[in-house]
């Protein structure tokens, strides 16, 4: 399991008004060397992450008075901070909407401890811990401009307000224009994962489309390949920028069925 970074101790802020639920998932992340704050409610939760910001956030969906989604809207309201969602509900309509609000990811309840920790590490290391190491060079396509030593992305020069997971998806279509990748493909190069709920990354391709297409209703940068998923093209008549070279990625393996998450829905939309 990885161990947080030397220089500052990562904090998590654990949201949960089940005692016993909180309790293990504080357990198993002080193990894995996290420092861990915790709240039973939502304006609980506000206060803590106002008194000490969060590196992220552990949040329930259900939660007495204010519920997950609206606490996550207001985390949101105050900067970006990667949150993972918890959820008891199986449906898919209350998995999408914490994904478009902006949850990062997501696990539903009952769940593995330790795979929830592996999610946090995850997320963690995508959101900015990863790039501690030497300097990545600027992306650049079609009005687009994306650095990810920074994890900063602009539009025409105006910055984009992107969460992590769509500033990861943002630059790996950058890094390989004009190449389809199925939403398998993406889910195991973008999120880390061999296996999961494929509709979240249809959720944040249609999130990633509202924020850099000029009409998200008929894309022309990131484009639906039928039959096979998504790819970056940049538009006729634009001038092509120069992106970063980057190794081919592996090909395809099959994916184990997991024992955490539900079946994975249709194709993209």
């Amino acid at each position: 399991m990885q161990t947080p970074p030397q220089g500052g101790e990562l904090r998590v802020l654990v949201v949960d008004d089940d005692l016993t639920v909180a309790e293990v998932v504080t357990g198993y992340l002080e193990r894995a060397g996290y420092g861990v704050d915790r709240a039973g409610d939502g304006p609980t939760a506000l206060e803590r992450a106002a008194a000490r910001r969060p590196d992220l956030v552990v949040l329930d969906l259900m939660l007495p008075g204010m519920d997950g989604l609206e606490v996550c809207r207001r985390l949101r309201a105050r900067g970006p901070v990667p949150v993972i969602m918890l959820t008891a509900r199986g449906d898919e309509d209350d998995r999408i909407l914490g994904l478009e609000i902006g949850a990062d990811d997501y696990v539903t309840k009952p769940f593995s401890p330790r795979e929830l920790v592996l999610r946090v590490e995850s997320v963690l290391r995508r959101s900015g811990s990863a790039t501690v190491g030497r300097p990545l060079a600027p992306l650049r396509t079609a009005g687009l401009s994306l650095d990810p030593s920074a994890r900063r992305a602009t539009k025409g020069g105006t910055e984009l307000a992107l969460t992590v997971r769509e500033f990861d998806l943002l630059a790996f279509f950058m890094r390989h224009p004009g190449r389809a990748f199925g939403r398998e493909d993406l889910m195991r190069e973008v999120w880390g994962w061999d296996f999961g709920d494929l509709s979240t990354v249809t959720v944040h391709v249609r999130r990633l489309r509202a924020k850099i297409e000029d009409d998200p209703a008929r894309p022309r940068l990131i484009q639906t390949v039928w039959g096979v998923g998504y790819r970056l093209t940049a538009p006729e008549g634009a001038a092509p920028d120069e992106a970063e070279p980057s190794a081919t990625p592996p090909p395809s393996l099959p994916s184990p069925p997991s024992p955490f998450l539900p079946s994975p829905p249709g194709s993209p939309s």
